[in-house]
């Protein structure tokens, strides 16, 4: 009778055992799901904020370039207002002008620069020949030689200015461009080009456009 009960008590010790062990397996293996989850979460965080950094540089970069391209194009508007409009002509100069050498172009509709290229977004701008036109325009203190800083520009921007037509109004008068530019940021594959219409209006209307 004691007997009978010592192996009865052994057998509920050895169950005991048994749940405790499989509750234990149950534990970890939970904890390891676990973990993976968390892994691969923090994998796709990391993989998602590298995305998101080359997506801001390149944003930034792009704002570079049509800060560039701005640039070009506003000189461009007041070198006309400088009397430069005098020097409108047919633009068969295959050499690119340098507006720092005080050069510059103001090309009439025959070669105007819709009347050279198809497309302005492809650059650079090349006539028939494929010789490069426009007029580089560096602006002071642009870094285009030196690509270790962190300010450095592929190259300067260009800008090309077109004469549209004279026009007379009962008050005012003068002649109507169109001016584009193109700029880059720190690479040739960042782009920008902008146009723009711009007017300059005689002090009077006795004074001769081209």
């Amino acid at each position: 009778m004691i007997r009978w009960q010592h192996m009865s008590d052994t057998r509920r010790q050895l169950g005991s055992c048994g749940i405790a062990s499989t509750q234990r397996g149950m534990v970890l293996i939970t904890s390891l799901l676990l973990l993976m989850v968390v892994t691969i979460f923090a994998i796709s965080m990391f993989r998602s904020f590298g995305v998101e950094e080359r997506i801001a540089g390149n944003t930034r970069d792009k704002e570079r370039a049509r800060a560039a391209a701005l640039t070009a194009l506003q000189y461009a508007e007041w070198w006309i207002t400088q009397s430069n409009w005098a020097n409108a002509g047919n633009c068969g100069t295959p050499a690119l002008m340098n507006a720092n050498a005080g050069q510059g172009l103001v090309c009439l509709p025959t070669t105007g620069l819709n009347a050279i290229v198809a497309n302005v977004a492809n650059v650079p701008w090349t006539n028939t020949a494929g010789a490069e036109i426009g007029t580089v325009y560096t602006p002071p203190s642009m870094n285009t030689t030196n690509a270790a800083n962190p300010d450095y520009y592929y190259r300067a921007p260009r800008f090309y200015i077109s004469f549209i037509s004279n026009f007379n109004h009962v008050v005012t008068c003068g002649n109507l461009y169109q001016v584009d530019a193109w700029g880059n940021g720190t690479s040739a594959n960042t782009v920008a080009v902008v146009e723009s219409t711009f007017e300059i209006t005689y002090s009077s209307c006795g004074a001769n456009g081209p």
